[in-house]
């Protein structure tokens, strides 16, 4: 007898939101986490005396998911708020910031102020951006197959459908060119997509990151109220109100296929759980390589090619702590008087290098090395959200920092790279921020393996292009189903990929009740 109709592995977001539609769609699941909370890397842990987002806690795409209605996710306790500016853009040269807000007329007013030979560019982008990333964010939520490509296009009346396709295999870096003349517009766009996806910006098939400005007008940003991880909460708790179960502390050993059917999960500590479904949330790779013993024969070749792969490395660090108050940067003065009437502590700051060092910054972290001039994401989240002070009232921090390699050369036992990052952070502010820290701490690459089963401290991402997905070319991670019966895969590692998004968990959802000839209300 089978312990659930279907096992999910994997309590991330995108795992909490398939194993949340089926549960609602009455499939008995069962979730098995290996931490002992869920959440991922959507969570909000307790650590130093406050509350600390793991990793960032932006989030834009979800918002334009019908997930949080159809799972009744502001009756689990999910709010939003949302800061007066979405991003400050600044450089570690302290020169040519600007100011990026949802609503795009307010962008265009502030660069008329800092930039104003490229208003007149961004309008021509706006124009060209908006329906592309009206479409592309309609082939996410639709799954992605040509029928469904075609359906939404006509909707579309075909608008944006070629610059989609043209833009798709281009390289973000040509997109960008073919609007603005000052790097300083479009760096902040490589520094949120290609460079956190660890692609170059020059690279074919990284065009679409060009349409993330237009995203962004089009989707406001939020912060959960009290943290990222009260996303992952609220859908944990709509799946249990459905019925669903979770096991935690609970590491998969491997799978146990019979007959190419896959039948049950054997966990590290030897015990079995069986079911004719398995839904796999994790990195594929890790998935397809370690935890298969013999491939059937309709899956050899899938198998074979994914071992061909190397292991891939996390390059992705983040910095967390406690400040007693917060700084001034030195942008501030360059816009005194501009942007009074914005409250930019709320904003997550972006600071972005040249284009020549970030291109020096791939090739160092191909050598172990990291850039002196790293891809930073800041944020004060306790500047929008009074509940994530410190307990002793103080401000938290929160600073990501690109490339940071797994290999770093030495070792990251030892490594004072942390240190240093806080030194180059401080030298963009007013003052000696480092005597306002009172405590802080490191997540790096080695750390995120150990504290969260990512092997090499990677966090997967989906990297095929949109014309190859629509094809759907590698149809594990396109169309979540292996050529194993029973088993699918989910997460960051399949369309769309990563990010605070849902859709993925979302449209494998859809395919494993199509599998079992079960709808929802949700889904339909």
């Amino acid at each position: 007898m089978y312990d659930a109709d279907a096992i999910v592995v994997g309590g991330g977001h995108n795992g909490l939101i398939c194993a949340a539609y089926l549960a609602q769609a009455g499939v008995s699941t069962v979730l098995i986490e290996a931490r002992d909370s869920v959440g991922g890397c959507a969570s909000t842990v307790s650590d130093l005396g406050a509350r600390f987002n793991i990793c960032a806690c932006d989030h834009s795409l979800i918002r334009a998911m019908p997930l949080i209605n159809e799972l009744d996710l502001s009756s689990h306790g999910l709010e939003y708020l949302e800061p007066e500016a979405t991003y400050v853009n600044t450089f570690h040269d302290n020169l040519g910031s600007w100011v990026f807000y949802n609503n795009p007329d307010q962008t265009l007013e502030g660069l008329a102020i800092t930039h104003p030979t490229e208003v007149k560019n961004y309008k021509r982008y706006l124009e060209d951006a908006m329906p592309v990333a009206k479409l592309a964010i309609e082939i996410a939520q639709s799954g992605a197959s040509v029928l469904d490509f075609v359906q939404v296009a006509r909707r579309q009346r075909m608008e944006g459908v070629t610059k989609l396709l043209r833009w798709s295999k281009a390289s973000a870096m040509d997109v960008f060119g073919n609007y603005f003349d000052d790097w300083r517009l479009y760096m902040p766009g490589i520094s949120t997509g290609p460079t956190v996806w660890g692609a170059p910006a020059e690279a074919p098939g990284t065009g679409l990151a060009a349409t993330v400005y237009a995203t962004r007008h089009l989707i406001a940003s939020g912060r959960p109220r009290r943290g990222s991880g009260s996303l992952p909460d609220a859908i944990l708790n709509s799946y249990l109100k459905s019925g669903g179960k979770v096991r935690l502390n609970s590491v998969v050993e491997k799978l146990i296929i019979q007959q190419s059917q896959v039948q049950a999960v054997q966990l590290q500590d030897g015990s079995i759980l069986e079911a004719p479904t398995i839904i796999a949330a994790c990195d594929p790779h890790n998935v397809l390589v370690n935890w298969i013993d013999e491939a059937p024969i309709k899956a050899k070749a899938l198998i074979s090619r994914w071992r061909k792969e190397p292991a891939p490395e996390g390059y992705e660090s983040k910095l967390d702590g406690i400040i007693k108050d917060l700084p001034t940067y030195k942008f501030m003065s360059e816009f005194s008087g501009s942007f009074d009437h914005t409250d930019l502590s709320q904003s997550t700051v972006i600071v972005s290098p040249s284009p020549e060092k970030l291109k020096e910054a791939h090739v160092l972290k191909n050598q172990g090395d990291i850039s002196d001039q790293p891809t930073m994401l800041a944020s004060f989240p306790s500047a929008l959200d009074p509940e994530m002070r410190a307990d002793n009232g103080f401000h938290t921090f929160g600073l990501e920092v690109l490339f940071t390699p797994y290999s770093i050369r030495g070792g990251w036992t030892q490594s004072k790279q942390p240190e240093t990052w806080l030194k180059i952070w401080g030298e963009l502010m007013e003052g000696d921020i480092r005597s306002e820290i009172t405590k802080w701490r490191s997540m790096t690459p080695d750390v995120y393996e150990r504290d969260f089963y990512m092997p090499k401290g990677h966090s997967p991402g989906y990297a095929a292009s949109p014309l190859s997905t629509l094809i759907g070319k590698s149809p594990e991670i396109s169309r979540y189903k292996t050529p194993i019966n029973g088993l699918f895969l989910t997460g960051a590692g399949t369309f769309p990929g990563a990010g605070v998004f849902g859709a993925p968990g979302t449209n494998t959802a859809k395919t494993v009740l199509k599998s079992l000839n079960r709808t929802s209300d949700a889904t339909t």
